[in-house]
């Protein structure tokens, strides 16, 4: 509370402790004005791309599954050829390391570029006002249908508006549930109306989501609940592009017409139409300053050079540009040079490695894996045949998706003797040690080794189990070891 309120409440003789402070501010519903221009084509251009593979990719084919795959219930990823499980963490690790330098990486060279263009929000905020307009009409249209008292009209405009952009959400959250279970199998429960539970849940969860976010809060979500407007800042410096608008050559402003022109000359090239304020999805004004509202959209920018183009001035008036470059005035040659300064290079080393490590990573990454469980219940025993041995559990996963089978041998020492415990296992075909796993499988089998009585020495004995597989030929190798306690 100011000092002038602070007065106003001891006149009131109101204790100050009993006053009641409001942490909300009001402010008017934003009503985005239509733009087009390069910045609004290149945004439309990624709400296409990025859409049509949200949308598509879970209908496409891989052999005999879905190409993109996240079965939950069996504990296995599958993108495209990928074949992923929970023990490979590590990739996903990767991944979110690299996206978290691109995001540096794009901040510093362009600033929010992801808002602007890519955001699940602004990309969703851009569908549902494009659904609005169609409708409703564009913002003048609008602000006089909300303004409007209560009619038949405004009542099915409104409806046909919400009726689209609910079913829209539904389809949006039965995507999403789609990349977690087969999205034909959805569909046709959903045709049944034999959904899941947790199906339904979440179709309609992510859809509410979609549908409360892009249609109402929209600009909210981007100034107070995300993160990213608070610490971008950070990320920014001189050298940085954004959104800017030529102070020097705008000031001062004025209205005026295309014929007034000479008259005015003592006018900067803003005329003060307020037109970039009408386009800005979250109602700033850009010609205040940077303002961590804005999202580096460009609508004000588009929308500016038409202004300039219907006055016959020069386009620019608001542009990308740089603080370094407002205020030196620099080429546009001089921009691009100091893009590549020492935080850009680092970053952009740090995520090529990143992405040449994962790559090579995934490429050699094995079609199976190996784990080797010794029973700890028994350090070691006297068998029927009178020979020390020890008793492990051999667990092999198939990644892959074809059935393979698996060699095993024991190394380590000439006198090892392993077999299989067919009692306690399915049948294999124990004398070559052999195992078959179904595609995407695993199976575990118990191995017995033995040695004859006092040919090791007491103590702990390394051995090793090498696995290959017969069809692909790769070879891997876990340690374990072999214990004497007699």
């Amino acid at each position: 509370m100011n000092d002038a309120n602070t007065r106003a409440v001891k006149e009131t003789n109101i204790p100050l402790e009993d006053v009641v402070y409001s942490l909300y501010q009001s402010q008017d519903k934003i009503y985005p004005r239509s733009v087009t221009g390069i910045f609004t084509n290149w945004r439309w251009v990624m709400v296409w791309l990025t859409q049509l593979f949200f949308y598509g990719v879970p209908w496409l084919e891989w052999g005999q599954r879905q190409a993109m795959l996240f079965d939950l219930e069996a504990k296995r990823f599958f993108i495209f050829g990928l074949v992923l499980n929970p023990q490979d963490l590590i990739y996903l690790t990767f991944l979110l390391i690299i996206s978290a330098l691109s995001l540096f990486l794009f901040t510093a060279i362009a600033g929010r570029l992801w808002c602007g263009y890519t955001c699940p929000q602004t990309v969703y905020t851009e569908i549902f006002l494009w659904i609005e307009t169609k409708i409703e009409g564009d913002r003048a249209a609008r602000i006089k249908l909300d303004q409007s008292s209560i009619s038949s009209k405004k009542i099915s405009k409104k409806f046909l508006k919400h009726l689209a952009w609910i079913t829209f959400a539904l389809w949006t959250g039965f995507t999403f549930v789609g990349y977690f279970t087969p999205i034909r199998e959805l569909f046709s429960s959903s045709l049944q109306l034999s959904l899941g539970p947790w199906e339904t849940f979440w179709v309609f969860f992510y859809g509410f989501a979609t549908y409360g976010n892009a249609g109402f809060m929209r600009e909210q979500v981007c100034k107070y609940m995300c993160p990213y407007a608070r610490f971008q800042s950070a990320m920014f410096d001189g050298d940085t592009l954004i959104v800017t608008y030529d102070e020097a050559r705008g000031e001062p402003r004025g209205g005026r017409n295309k014929k007034s022109v000479v008259e005015n000359a003592a006018l900067g090239s803003c005329i003060d139409c307020s037109l970039c304020v009408q386009v800005c999805p979250t109602g700033i004004d850009i010609r205040n300053g940077l303002q961590y509202e804005c999202i580096g959209c460009g609508a004000c920018a588009d929308v500016c050079d038409t202004v300039m183009d219907k006055m016959g001035f020069e386009r620019g008036l608001i542009k990308y540009s740089t603080e370094n470059a407002m205020q030196n005035n620099w080429s546009r040659h001089h921009i691009i040079q100091r893009i590549l300064r020492p935080r850009v290079l680092i970053y952009s080393a740090i995520l090529l490695l990143l992405v040449v490590g994962l790559s090579v990573s995934l490429y050699f990454k094995p079609s199976f894996r190996v784990d080797i469980i010794r029973d700890r219940a028994v350090m070691s025993r006297m068998s029927d045949d009178n020979k020390l041995e020890n008793v492990y559990r051999l667990k092999i996963m198939n990644n892959s998706e074809q059935a393979q089978t698996y060699q095993v041998k024991v190394l380590g020492n000439e006198a090892f003797e392993a077999e299989f415990n067919e009692a306690k296992t399915l049948p294999i075909e124990a004398a070559k040690y052999q195992i078959k796993v179904a595609p995407g499988k695993d199976q575990s089998v118990v191995m017995e080794i033995k040695v004859p009585d006092g040919v090791l020495a007491r103590g702990s004995h390394p051995v090793l189990f090498q696995v290959k597989s017969l069809d692909t030929l790769e070879t891997t190798t876990e340690k374990s070891v072999f214990i004497i306690t007699q």
